[in-house]
């Protein structure tokens, strides 16, 4: 072997052996995530029974919508601009993101606890509650986005760890309470316990005075992603509240136990932009034809996975059902399939998305979301008014299919664009 070809060798072996690294501590904190998410609502709901764990699952969904609010105005952003840059760079950006999601938390937490006080009851208490605790939840969030930019996917796990640690004293108090909105107060409290440590191992304090300037150097996605993902989150919150009212609350419980079985790839699918997006910005700049392959691996390899998860849970006996999801369990259990079968094509669809965000192709992407979110909501009330909650699942599914495809079609079109003309270099400062 010749010199020249030594040294092309070298840093490509490198390369491979940086990637598996970032992979393996992206994998290893979506398992922290899926497990800690799982153990709460496990947790919850045999704890609370059936409706109760129906109010706590709406005032979950409405953390996601503001959660991806969060993501769309702060991280996003972060992820596709300021991967693999320089320190400088990125701790200048990092301060002015979490500053960002800080500053969202503040806000729609103030809108929350207003909301929740004059709502009252049980519902109330749950969304004043959580608009207590959003700051730090948000706050949380944005950290895990942050390590990962900097492909420093170790500190993201640990933060996740320190999260789960927390959680089990906090639960256990929540649990004597007895009630949801002491579960959701445990739940905030333990991650914005997450939230400080974040900030001990990033050295770095969020900037919430920047944060009007943040949004304005990204004003071009942000605002993009902002629609893209509140368009997720919001048919997912609009699916629970009109499911709640053709089918009752408890239906939404029903819902929720099931995703709760599925819960590894379902906390995978909300959080692999962490390490997908970066890794294909990457990809990218490294080798461009080589980014239809990665996506079409990722995708393909999720959703397998789920149609294999989804399997086995076909074959668990109802004494292991019941004890794991308590009365929940009986309800639950009639939506395997079709909740598999929806978490799959959204799983197909998550490698089409990376690319699409990698390309920084906004515009494409935000339409993508659009039609998806258009079905999903369709499909989940017009199932729910023909079939009850076993027909909104089923109508879920089929959205998830279409819009999988859409996502696809999409990123074709782009991948054919840029052949034709790149695209500007990204920006890094």
């Amino acid at each position: 072997m010749t010199t020249e070809e030594e040294k092309t060798k070298a840093p490509a072996g490198s390369v491979r052996r940086a990637f598996v690294g970032r992979l393996s501590w992206g994998l290893a904190d979506q398992a922290a995530s899926s497990i800690s998410n799982f153990a709460v609502g496990i947790y919850v709901a045999r704890s609370l029974g059936v409706t109760a764990f129906g109010v706590f699952s709406i005032a979950w969904v409405t953390y996601g919508v503001v959660l991806n609010i969060s993501r769309g105005l702060a991280t996003d952003p972060l992820v596709v601009r300021f991967s693999g840059v320089s320190d400088a760079s990125w701790r200048g950006a990092v301060a002015r993101s979490s500053g960002t999601a800080l500053g969202v938390g503040a806000a729609i937490g103030a809108v929350c606890l207003v909301v929740g006080l004059a709502l009252g009851g049980r519902v109330g208490a749950a969304f004043a509650c959580l608009g207590v605790m959003l700051p730090g939840l948000l706050l949380q969030d944005a950290w895990r986005f942050a390590f990962f930019a900097a492909g420093d996917g170790r500190k993201a796990f640990v933060n996740d760890i320190v999260w789960g640690v927390a959680l089990v004293p906090a639960m256990v108090v929540a649990a004597r309470a007895g009630s949801v909105a002491a579960f959701v107060l445990a739940w905030g409290v333990s991650a914005a316990a997450a939230a400080g440590y974040g900030c001990l191992q990033s050295g770095i304090l969020p900037r919430t005075t920047r944060a009007r300037a943040w949004l304005r150097e990204q004003r071009d996605l942000g605002h993009r992603y902002l629609v893209e993902n509140v368009s997720l989150s919001g048919a997912s919150q609009v699916r629970a509240y009109g499911l709640g009212a053709i089918a009752g609350v408890g239906a939404v419980g029903a819902v929720r136990g099931t995703e709760l079985l599925l819960g590894p790839f379902l906390a995978v699918l909300m959080g692999l932009s962490l390490v997908t997006v970066a890794e294909a910005a990457r990809v990218l700049r490294q080798a461009p034809h080589r980014l239809h392959t990665f996506c079409l691996l990722l995708g393909g390899g999720q959703a397998v996975a789920a149609l294999l998860w989804g399997g086995a849970l076909l074959l668990m006996p109802d004494r292991l059902g019941e004890l794991v999801l308590g009365d929940v369990w009986h309800s639950a259990s009639q939506l395997i399939v079709p909740v598999t079968l929806g978490v799959a094509g959204a799983g197909l669809g998550t490698g089409a998305a990376a690319g699409l965000r990698a390309l920084a192709a906004a515009r494409r992407s935000l339409r993508c979301q659009l039609v998806a979110s258009a079905c999903y909501v369709a499909g989940g009330l017009g199932g729910a008014a023909l079939a009850g909650t076993v027909g909104s699942a089923w109508g879920v599914a089929a959205a998830t299919l279409t819009g999988s495809a859409v996502w696809w079609l999409q990123l074709s079109s782009a991948l054919r664009e840029r052949r034709k003309e790149p695209i500007p270099e990204v920006r890094t400062s």
